[in-house]
């Protein structure tokens, strides 16, 4: 009784529940004709049904809307061998060869029934029968043929039933070639708890379509799924056939593959599938042109159908120049024309004219003339002067003349010449430049660095032209975004080696060009240097710009106080105090030699001893962060086969490098690989075999030291008598975690100056009971007590740079940190700088 009573309930679910996805508003798509469609018919499908009891049941039910709806449904599961036929009525097939079926239905999940494994379906068959009898009463099985079983994509259950949810399938199945003037259909349920929500049968067209001008018929498809029916097509009123227009009918309705086409006649235009005259002012000089065009700029008509327009007056037309081009002018002249004489020869530039006139066929012509001491009396120049690239019909704004005489005044002019300058020529389309040969421009600026990029401001520095020729008066840098292709740029003039470039848009390339003036006038532009604003400031204002900044180039002058350090030390006969020397006999203990790489004659030698060789393929630069003596100093990322990506700093050697610049860049890479400290900077590697040559660094994210102690409060502190309170040390040796580097030193001040900045760390951590810090500082024969330096102190590292050595010790007191500076004496460089 239970299972009845879920199966009665399934069965009015199935009624019931697809009522909410009925909707009573069909449209279907222009390409498809329906023959028959369950939801369209009023009152009673009375379809037959075989058996007529206890098989497909008509149901009714109402839509969204209250409109009834005819629906069939069976739900037989319990029994075996069940055999259910339903047959529409008969079906015109209207002259189509091929027809579809589209079928929606709900089945219900035999898994969710309980006990009815051996007999529940979910599958049903579709049939059909050609006749031209549209009159028979009577299922003759026999003379069915099966189109296919059909299955559900979705079926529901139990707990769909209890949540009202209904999971509505949409099958579609075709049949041909038909040749007869009808058929049925038929269902057959084999088992299965089902209901046929709506069943349509409909075929395929191709519907009424004009296509280039050529008008094509609605048109069946053909029998098979791959046909394609040939039609051709006739040409609108106006327009005249150019090749026989055909089109293609394939299976699924769509037009395919136009062949032919017809055109406008001349005055006419396609419009709305139409050809129109065409309207006063506008015109259309040939059929193969597109539609009615607008006279072009400075010309008109007079009336309908034109297939020409009327220059103004004062406007003109070429020979060569189609109906459909506006009438021009010639140009006016050459703008900023600018010479830069360099001994015997002259290099002039110039800007496009204010006025090309309308034309795009702009090109410019050079006229020398050689004039008197007082820049009268010219005449032609002559035979013998060399124009690069050519004299006539220049397509650039730039020209240079060659093999001038020396000391002679020259007058140069440019035209600026169109298509249409023949038939008006004048003197407004030259501008002209009188120049005096043997004076020199400078040559032209060859590298230009970006020192601090931010949102809307590139900070720009560049050095001298390698030829100044003179004194340089002023600097004009020339700008423009990457896409404007020098459409549209600015120009800055400045007296400096440094101009910021302001009002920028973020995240846009910008490219730059450097020349210099002298008296002679300007030099040449410097080639492009492209840099791209930021969505964030790269090395922007405030302590975060400074500490990045500090960090990378105190990188740099480490290195140059180490080699300093060096040579100080070899040539020094300085004797320490007592106790100094005490610490230091205990400190050389077991130290490895620092090997000067200048001793070696191949500096390559050096390197391949102490440097790792890296490949370039491995680097990925990401920005710049500041300009070193030799070059740039960039971030980036490391990614070494076998090894996860690290941050590095690249410091690159800029091109034109001498033979003893490379030297020392590399020397300095050679320094740093004698050393293996993580409170040391650490070298990764260096780039030899390509351009540019590079030195990679571990980045050092914590700035420069100094900064760094202030920025955490570290300093040392006392009273104002120079007594520091002290407790006893009671506690364990702990290991300093905070990972420092050396910073980059105070300022440029002279190494005899008293510094505060700390040029390198040596630190000690000691554990205390309570007090406050005390020191001892080392500083040209001068030394401050600390009563707390004994043999509790446990030294950690120390790096020795320049003309100092800082040892920085810290003791826990109470949980304070206690830090001891010792600024000591001339020492050479070491490798090794194990925990003693």
């Amino acid at each position: 009784m239970a299972l009845m009573a879920g199966i009665l309930f399934t069965a009015s679910f199935l009624v019931f529940g697809i009522s909410t996805f009925i909707s009573t508003a069909r449209i279907y798509p222009p390409n498809e004709v329906t023959l028959l469609d369950s939801r369209s018919v009023q009152g009673e499908l009375g379809w037959v049904a075989n058996p007529t009891e206890g098989g497909w049941e008509e149901v009714s039910i109402m839509d969204e809307k209250n409109i009834p709806i005819r629906t069939y449904q069976v739900c037989n599961v319990m029994e075996p061998n069940q055999n259910n036929w339903l047959r529409t009525d008969w079906i015109p097939r209207g002259g189509a060869q091929r027809v579809y079926i589209e079928i929606k239905f709900t089945l219900r999940d035999c898994n969710s029934l309980p006990g009815v494994m051996g007999t529940c379906k979910e599958t049903f068959n579709l049939y059909y029968y050609e006749s031209n009898n549209d009159k028979e009463r009577y299922i003759r099985e026999n003379q069915f043929g099966k189109i296919d079983t059909i299955a559900a994509d979705e079926s529901f259950t139990q707990v769909d039933i209890g949540d009202r949810i209904m999971k509505l399938n949409t099958e579609v199945r075709d049949v041909g070639a038909l040749t007869r003037k009808g058929f049925y259909l038929a269902f057959q349920d084999v088992g299965a708890c089902i209901a046929l929500v709506s069943v349509r049968v409909f075929y395929k067209k191709c519907p009424l379509a004009v296509r280039n001008l050529a008008q094509f018929p609605d048109t069946i498809t053909g029998a098979d799924t791959s046909s394609l029916v040939e039609v051709r097509g006739s040409c609108v009123d106006n327009s005249e056939e150019k090749e026989v227009p055909k089109m293609y009918c394939g299976a699924d309705g769509e037009w395919l593959v136009p062949i032919g086409n017809c055109l406008c006649n001349p005055g006419y235009e396609e419009r709305n599938a139409e050809c129109q005259a065409c309207k006063i002012g506008s015109f259309r000089a040939l059929a193969t042109d597109g539609s009615c065009s607008k006279c072009p700029l400075h010309s008109y008509s007079v009336r309908e159908g034109s297939t020409s327009c009327v220059c103004d007056k004062g406007y003109f037309r070429s020979e060569t120049d189609p109906a459909s081009m506006p009438c021009t002018r010639p140009p006016s002249a050459p703008a900023h024309l600018i010479s830069n004489v360099n001994e015997t020869s002259v290099n002039l530039e110039w800007s496009p004219p204010r006025s090309t006139g309308g034309r795009q066929d702009l090109t410019y012509n050079v006229v020398c003339k050689r004039c008197g001491p007082d820049g009268r009396r010219c005449q032609p120049c002559g035979n013998g002067i060399h124009f690069s690239p050519q004299q006539l019909s220049l397509k650039g704004t730039k020209v240079s003349i060659n093999e001038l005489q020396a000391h002679t005044n020259y007058t140069f002019e440019v035209w600026a010449v169109n298509g249409v300058s023949p038939q008006s020529p004048g003197p407004e389309q030259a501008v002209s430049v009188t120049v005096t040969t043997n004076q020199a421009a400078p040559s032209p600026v060859t590298s230009i660095q970006a020192k601090d990029i931010t949102r809307h401001t590139i900070s720009l520095a560049w050095q001298p032209p390698d030829r100044a020729n003179g004194v340089i008066l002023e600097y004009e840098v020339k700008y423009y975004e990457k896409d404007q292709n020098e459409r549209s740029y600015r120009i800055i003039k400045t007296s400096s080696r440094n101009t910021d470039i302001k009002g920028l848009t973020p995240l846009t390339s910008y490219v730059f060009h450097v020349r210099a003036r002298t008296a002679a006038g300007y030099g040449e532009f410097s080639g492009p240097f492209e840099f791209m604003t930021n969505s964030a400031p790269i090395i922007g204002d405030g302590t975060n710009s400074t500490v990045l900044l500090v960090s990378v180039v105190g990188s740099v002058v480490l290195l140059i106080i180490l080699i300093s350090a060096f040579v100080i030390s070899r040539r020094s006969k300085y004797s320490k105090a007592k106790q100094d020397s005490d610490e230091e006999k205990h400190l050389h203990q077991g130290v490895r030699i620092y090997v000067d790489p200048f001793t070696y004659e191949d500096p390559n030698q050096a390197v391949r001893e102490f440097a790792k060789e890296i490949d370039a393929s491995c680097i990925k630069i990401e920005k710049v962060i500041g300009i070193g003596e030799f070059g740039e100093v960039c971030s980036g990322r490391l990614k070494m086969p076998g090894k996860r990506e690290i941050c590095v700093a690249i410091k690159t050697l800029k091109a034109g490098y001498t033979d003893k610049q490379r030297r020392d860049f590399l020397s300095e890479a050679s320094i740093m690989g004698q050393f293996d400290h993580p409170n040391i900077i650490h070298l990764e590697g260096v780039v030899t075999k390509c351009k540019p040559v590079m030195i990679i660094t571990e980045y050092m994210e914590n700035g420069s030291l100094d900064a760094f102690l202030r920025k955490n409060d570290w300093a040392l502190h006392g009273d104002p008598a120079g007594r520091y309170p002290a407790r006893d040390c009671i506690g364990h040796e702990v290991p300093f975690r905070h990972e420092l580097r050396p910073p980059r030193p105070g300022g440029s001040q002279h190494p005899g100056q008293q510094q505060p900045g700390v040029q390198g760390v040596r630190l000690r951590h000691v554990p205390s009971a309570g007090g406050r810090p005390r020191g001892r500082v080392h500083h040209q024969g001068r030394e401050d007590p600390n009563p707390l330096d004994g043999p509790g102190g446990h030294r950690l590292q120390e790096v020795h740079l320049g003309q100092r050595r800082v040892e920085l010790r810290h003791r826990h007191v109470g949980g304070d940190v206690l830090w001891r500076a010792t600024i000591l004496g001339h020492e050479q460089p070491r490798r090794d700088q194990g925990d003693r």
